[in-house]
């Protein structure tokens, strides 16, 4: 696995907007740990007004310590977001967390199913009882140092705690997302488990097990996380050619597609 995380803001919905207000930092986890990790994320603020961030999830579980103001520091493992995410930040806070390969979390945690975690956020002593019976203690030692590559260390000390434990239906989970993300004509979910060597019944319990969404939503939530970069960037966007590029009957689906998730129209978006 490469060792640097990636660089781009897919999903971070005015990726600009939130960058200037916020330090945003992407760390690598240590090697063991790479196969099931996108990466590390640290976020310090310290703000004289609110400021409302929007994230269009990806088919990932994340694992998310967080220092709030007037709260203790804490934990929540937090499955799938079906829409869009969005979360105000307020005075000054800090928050370390953790994104795991889409397929990559069950080995962490294996005595339920992934889709179980979907659309929820779940106290960490919930998921991982070994944090009992104060997981303030737990989340105070991930978010109290000023180092952060001491918070990293952290982070690292407590995933090696629970894991990952060999499991060859999450190899092949992680494997299946990849393709999905890497391959823009893998369109059908028929067509790519034919491929695969799977019946579509067959992928689908795989997905629902592992990855805890099925496999045409993660192949719905890339395509929209291409067009929201795509509306991100300066250029004037041709929202018909990029349907068809991202597989869309036409432009229309994709239109419905991207409010539905964004929350405005892609013109709305961007206007250019």
């Amino acid at each position: 696995m490469p060792a640097a995380p990636r660089r781009d803001t897919r999903g971070i919905v005015d990726a600009s907007g939130l960058m200037t207000r916020v330090r945003f930092r992407r760390h690598a986890p240590a090697e063991p740990l790479r196969r099931h990790l996108e990466h590390y994320w640290l976020i310090d603020w310290d703000l004289t007004e609110p400021y409302v961030s929007h994230v269009v999830p990806h088919p990932s579980v994340n694992v998310v310590f967080q220092d709030l103001p007037g709260q203790r520091p804490f934990g929540v493992v937090a499955g799938i977001g079906l829409g869009l995410f969005s979360k105000e930040l307020a005075g000054r806070g800090r928050v370390c967390g953790v994104q795991f390969r889409p397929g990559g979390f069950r080995p962490f945690a294996p005595g339920r199913a992934v889709t179980e975690l979907t659309g929820l956020e779940l106290p960490l002593e919930d998921v991982f009882e070994d944090v009992r019976p104060d997981p303030a203690d737990t989340a105070g030692a991930v978010l109290g140092p000023d180092d952060e590559h001491a918070r990293v260390a952290a982070l690292d000390a407590f995933l090696l705690r629970h894991g990952p434990a060999p499991n060859p239906r999450a190899e092949l989970a992680m494997d299946l997302v990849d393709r999905i993300r890497a391959d823009r004509t893998a369109l059908r979910v028929g067509d790519f488990a034919r491929e695969a060597g799977l019946s579509v019944r067959a992928m689908q319990r795989l997905f629902s097990a592992y990855v805890g969404v099925g496999p045409k939503w993660v192949i719905l939530r890339y395509r929209i996380h291409e067009a929201l970069e795509r509306a991100e960037s300066a250029a004037a966007v041709d929202w018909a050619d990029l349907a068809a590029g991202l597989g869309y009957a036409d432009q229309a689906h994709l239109v419905r597609d991207f409010t539905a998730t964004v929350g405005v129209p892609p013109t709305a978006y961007a206007p250019g």
